[in-house]
């Protein structure tokens, strides 16, 4: 594969972290970029990260993953009465505010698109990427999607993929900004919604970007 492999962690509606990092990495036609998932809730801005997103799809190979935030917020557009109570406790009170509104059903139809487009897990030669976490004993085409989206690192982090693959994972918040690197994982959900970072990895050099919830790079 030509180009870099570039991976992006939880956005959670940090819009600013995004734009900022987005404009030191400058991606390329040749470049993969692969968004971890959790566009939504939490954040200041979600409705500006899928406006930034499908802007991306147009400079590079965007690999957008589904997180477990952005699958609720499908449900929630979809059925807001089962789902809307418990959203709004989840973060979702922040999302609606984004798109100005307080109706769920008010989001363009080109966002929820773009969520329902998004995948569960991505594989490279050397690494796979998806949101939670994996079964290490099971290929890759028959891993639980509810391990994948809510599955945890913390306190007991799955061993090696039995294929010798690196997992990248986001989805357990790494609050001190820091990645969590265990050889044959590495957690680059970083917090940026709090008070740590927005983080993107080169996966295959190791070059990492960061940048805090008002664009400020570390």
């Amino acid at each position: 594969m030509s180009g870099r492999l570039i991976a992006i962690g939880d956005l959670h509606g940090c819009f600013a972290a995004f734009e900022a990092v987005l404009e030191k990495i400058a991606p390329q036609p040749d470049d993969t970029l692969i968004t971890l998932g959790d566009y939504v809730d939490r954040g200041p801005d979600s409705r500006g990260v899928i406006d930034l997103l499908l802007q991306l799809r147009r400079a590079c190979r965007l690999v957008p993953l589904l997180g477990n935030h952005d699958e609720i917020f499908v449900n929630v557009c979809d059925d807001p009465e089962t789902y809307m109570a418990d959203w709004l406790c989840f973060g979702g009170d922040a999302t609606l505010a984004s798109y100005r509104t307080k109706q769920p059903t008010a989001v363009p139809a080109a966002h929820l698109e773009f969520i329902e487009s998004c995948t569960l897990l991505y594989e490279s030669e050397r690494h796979f990427f998806t949101h939670g976490s994996y079964d290490p004993a099971l290929p890759f085409d028959e891993q639980d999607p509810r391990v994948l989206l809510w599955g945890k690192v913390r306190p007991e982090p799955p061993g090696p993929h039995y294929s010798g693959k690196i997992a990248i994972l986001g989805h357990t918040a790494q609050r001190d900004g820091k990645i969590l690197d265990l050889g044959h994982l590495k957690c680059i959900d970083t917090c940026c919604y709090g008070a740590g970072v927005l983080t993107a990895l080169e996966v295959n050099t190791g070059q990492v970007w960061q940048a805090d919830k008002n664009g400020k790079m570390k």
